[in-house]
């Protein structure tokens, strides 16, 4: 069976190889030019490395990410309010890892070419639309480079396309632009001096708009040094619209460039006593804003022979660490679901019944500040909250999203028995 990706980020790759691993020949179409090692820090929870693992990936990955061993909640002013073990420290058979996004991409796309060929990832080409065809999809491709026209076909098609998907659009055309939630989050990455133990994840400030996050995601060749990710969250102010428009940019998700200036006049406000605030902006390069935006939950991902996968399907806000790693599970989930399933639009109905109406609750949960009601609740009330409360919010979440210790451990695999390609 020859199944369509469109997108060739870390969710459109990883369902390329959980595909390839099932035993079907997956393409990849790509609208970048190219495929380049950018972006800052991602954390891939225990769920995920495990998924990741089973698609012979461990080693791989233990080489290229650091992993946390401590999640570490503190006030506005640098006060513990909440700590809990990461990773094997909590008891997962499997790690988590803090990883330079960029290092992530490049992991999976040698791997996506390694095992399928150079040819199945088609960079440069932005999906125009796409029909149903006997047995099958044909999807339109802008040919980026020359400006012609690329028909593929595929008895799958699958959305992978990030939260401005195009695939969704055409499924549910009548939707509104992906949602703003007053926030931008200014991030960056700078070599420093090690944070703390130098394996723990820090949160600090309360309500979003008001929270500053850092996290080391690889050593350097300095000695005691650490590549650090650092996250500062701002008030939004949405750009003025154009003359004879209203409401959201066109882009709402897009970043923009924040000066040094303007980030260590916002770093003043923050008093941390165990990291040199000007110094991590003095040696960041470049800071960018993105605005905090997620889209509601969809009432289907599937139609027909097309689905959704990633944030095409499921864009959430960044509370709880949840979305890239969520993306890796919809891959392996949707290529068990394949192979499986003798009629692949029956498939994509099981996939859906499986995933969407978990991660639809996550996109609700994540609004309502996930577990980070912990640290929101400890600045309203002026301290941290009896132990408790603290813990059971944070297995609250877990609950939900299918990541407690019993659930990541002990569920059957994903992984199907590879037979010739199909």
């Amino acid at each position: 069976m020859r199944v369509g990706v469109v997108g060739g980020g870390i969710a459109g790759l990883s369902c390329a190889l959980s595909l390839h691993a099932a035993g079907f020949r997956p393409w990849v179409c790509e609208a970048a030019r190219a495929i380049e090692a950018v972006g800052v820090g991602i954390n891939l929870l225990p769920h995920a490395v495990r998924e990741l693992a089973e698609l012979g990936l461990a080693d791989e990955l233990a080489a290229i990410a650091l992993a946390p061993q401590r999640l570490r909640y503190y006030d506005r002013a640098g006060a513990p309010v909440w700590d809990e073990p990461l990773g094997t420290a909590a008891g997962y058979r499997w790690p988590q890892y803090s990883v330079h996004r960029g290092r992530l991409h490049t992991l999976l796309l040698a791997a996506v070419v390694e095992r399928l060929g150079p040819d199945a990832v088609r960079t440069g080409r932005r999906l125009q639309h796409f029909e149903t065809v006997p047995g099958g999809v044909r999807a339109h491709f802008l040919d980026r480079p020359t400006g012609a026209t690329v028909v593929e076909e595929a008895e799958v098609l699958v959305g992978a396309d990030g939260i401005n998907s195009a695939v969704r659009a055409r499924l549910h055309p009548h939707e509104s632009a992906a949602r703003r939630h007053g926030v931008l989050m200014w991030r960056g990455i700078a070599p420093r001096p090690r944070l703390l133990d130098g394996r723990s994840l820090v949160v600090a400030g309360g309500t979003p708009g008001a929270k500053f996050v850092a996290y080391p995601i690889a050593p350097t060749a300095e000695p005691g040094e650490d590549l650090l990710n650092w996250v500062l969250e701002v008030p939004d102010e949405p750009p003025a619209a154009a003359p004879g428009h209203s409401g959201c940019p066109t882009t709402p998700t897009e970043a923009r460039p924040v000066t040094a200036t303007e980030a260590q006049a916002r770093l003043r406000e923050w008093q941390l006593p165990w990291i040199d605030l000007p110094a991590l902006v003095g040696h960041t390069s470049p800071v960018l804003a993105y605005p905090m935006a997620d889209r509601d939950p969809l009432p289907s991902w599937s139609a027909g022979r097309v689905t959704l996968l990633g944030d095409a399907a499921h864009p959430m806000l960044p509370m709880g660490m949840n979305g890239g790693s969520q993306s890796v599970i919809d891959a392996r989930v949707l290529a068990w679901c394949l192979a499986r399933e003798a009629d692949p639009v029956a498939a994509l109905r099981q996939y859906d019944d499986l995933r969407r109406p978990v991660l639809n609750a996550l996109v609700l949960a994540n609004r309502a500040l996930g577990p980070e009601e912990i640290i929101a609740r400890a600045a309203e009330h002026g301290g941290p909250l009896p132990a408790d409360r603290a813990a059971a919010v944070s297995g609250r979440y877990k609950e939900l999203s299918l990541a407690t210790v019993a659930d990541v451990n002990d569920r059957p695999s994903w992984t199907v028995p590879r037979p010739d390609v199909r």
